[in-house]
């Protein structure tokens, strides 16, 4: 499981949001691809960090976005649906058991994939062990069970934040259409 923490088990990794020229959201980077960004002069800063943080070298300094801006458009085709991911189901269902609505810790089947289920958000809901397992490769007919949600695609710009290594900052509020923070 990953933790959020770097590799060599240091603090956690920051990640800044990036903003299109037109200021909508495009997706979260880590904070040296931000600041590379800024550097080669791809992107301008937005929002410094809220603890005014700075970075610095023999020849410059820097504060730490917290929010930064590309400054030539890039055109993201949005006609393609969301990638079906642990992290996504599981704030798409709140984290919540389809089944009995206790917390969530696995994802499962609808229709089981050895029955034919395929692995797409139609077909996939967030689970809690006990149910999840109760319910193995069987159909909710079987069991008399009935989701408590209906298990849809999500839709929406806000769903390229999605990112299980950070939690959001609040300076990002004003740019992201939903809350998902």
């Amino acid at each position: 499981m990953r933790t959020g923490r770097s590799r060599e088990g240091g603090p956690p990794r920051r990640h800044v949001l990036l903003l299109n020229a037109s200021y909508e959201p495009l997706t979260t980077v880590p904070l040296r691809r931000a600041v590379l960004l800024v550097l080669r002069e791809k992107a301008d800063v937005v929002h410094g960090d809220s603890a005014g943080t700075v970075l610095k070298s023999a020849s410059a300094a820097l504060s730490v976005p917290s929010v930064i801006r590309l400054r030539r458009y890039v055109r993201i085709p949005y006609h393609r649906r969301v990638p079906l991911s642990r992290a996504a189901l599981m704030r798409r269902d709140s984290q919540r058991c389809a089944y009995c609505g206790k917390r969530a810790e696995t994802i499962d089947h609808v229709i089981p994939r050895s029955r034919g289920g395929t692995h797409a958000w139609e077909n996939v809901v967030a689970s809690c062990k006990p149910c999840n397992h109760r319910k193995a490769d069987r159909l909710l007919d079987e069991l008399g069970w009935e989701l408590t949600v209906t298990p849809t695609v999500p839709s929406g710009p806000h769903w390229r934040l999605i990112n299980s290594d950070h939690h959001g900052d609040p300076q990002w509020a004003p740019y992201v259409s939903r809350s998902v923070l």
